[in-house]
C-alpha cells in the first residue's frame, strides 16, 4: 500500500466506511486515476479521512470520470492531526500556495489568513487553496485536511482571541520573552506580510498577554520561508511536550 495512490474522501459525503462497501469517487479523482495515473479496474488505492482512518480499496469500475471502489480493510486507525493553527498575511499567489502546501505537511490544523497594514493581497481563491491542502495531505500521509478561513483583518482576530490560546508571533528582530511556557495543541503561529508588520502592529501585538514574540534569527526571510521556519520551531517545542507527556 505504500506506493499506491491516496485519495481523501470528505467524511460528510459518505456513510462511515466499512469492509465490502462501495464508494463512488469524485469526477476529478476518477480523472486523476484513469487519465493521469493510468489505473485500471483491479488496481489498489488507499482512501482516507480522519473519521474513518485509511482503507485499502480496489477499483471495480473506472471509465472517463466515473470510478467506483470497494473497501477491503482498514490499515490505519482514525486520527486527527495534533498541531498548530497558522495565521498569515497572504503574500503573492505562488507564495501563498507554498504556505498552504508546506503548512499542511508540517501539521497545521487550520489556516487563518489575515489582513495587516502592509498586506498587498486582499482576495484569495479559497477553492484553489483547499485543493492544494488536500493534495498535500494525500502526499504527506496525514489523515485530515486543514481548513482555510476567509480573509479577515488581524485586528478583528485579535479582538476575539480565545482565552487560554497562545499566539507565537514572528516579529522581525524580536527577542523572545523569558521563561515562556511551551506550546500546546491548539496554539497558533502568526506570520506577517511581505515587508513585515508596521510599528503600530508591533506595539499592538506586544501589548497583548497571549502573544509570545518569536525570533526567526537575524536574516530577513521571505514570507513563505518564515512560515515554514516558525512552524518548525514552535512545532518542535510542541512535539517535545507531547513526547514528554506521553
Amino acid at each position: 500500500m505504500r506506493d499506491c495512490p491516496r485519495l481523501f474522501i470528505p467524511p460528510d459525503t459518505i456513510p462511515p466506511m466499512a469492509a465490502e462497501s462501495m464508494i463512488e469517487l469524485e469526477p476529478g479523482q476518477a480523472h486523476y486515476l484513469g487519465t493521469v495515473l493510468r489505473q485500471q479496474a483491479g488496481a489498489e488505492i488507499a482512501v482516507f479521512n480522519a473519521r474513518d482512518g485509511q482503507w485499502q480499496a480496489l477499483i471495480t469500475h473506472l471509465r472517463r470520470e466515473r470510478c467506483h471502489v470497494r473497501l477491503v480493510t482498514c490499515n490505519r486507525a482514525p486520527a486527527v492531526t495534533q498541531g498548530l493553527c497558522l495565521l498569515f498575511a497572504p503574500p503573492k499567489r505562488d507564495a501563498t500556495e507554498t504556505v498552504i502546501r508546506m503548512g499542511t505537511e508540517l501539521g497545521v490544523t487550520h489556516f487563518r489568513p489575515v489582513v495587516t497594514e502592509r498586506t498587498n493581497t486582499h482576495r484569495l481563491n479559497t477553492a484553489r487553496l483547499e485543493s492544494i491542502a488536500r493534495e498535500a495531505a494525500e502526499q504527506c500521509e496525514r489523515l485530515d485536511v486543514p481548513g482555510i478561513d476567509a480573509l479577515v483583518p488581524l485586528t478583528t482576530v485579535l479582538s476575539q482571541w480565545p482565552e487560554g490560546t497562545a499566539l507565537f508571533a514572528a516579529l522581525e528582530r524580536s527577542q523572545p520573552r523569558p521563561a515562556q511556557t511551551p506550546p500546546k495543541v491548539g496554539d497558533c503561529v502568526l506570520i506577517g506580510p511581505e515587508g513585515g508588520f508596521s510599528m503600530r502592529e508591533h506595539d499592538m501585538l506586544r501589548a497583548r498577554a497571549f502573544v509570545r514574540p518569536l525570533s526567526l534569527g537575524s536574516r530577513v526571510l521571505r514570507a513563505d520561508t518564515a512560515a515554514a521556519v516558525a512552524l518548525a520551531l514552535v512545532g518542535a517545542g510542541l512535539e517535545a511536550v507531547c513526547v514528554t507527556g506521553s
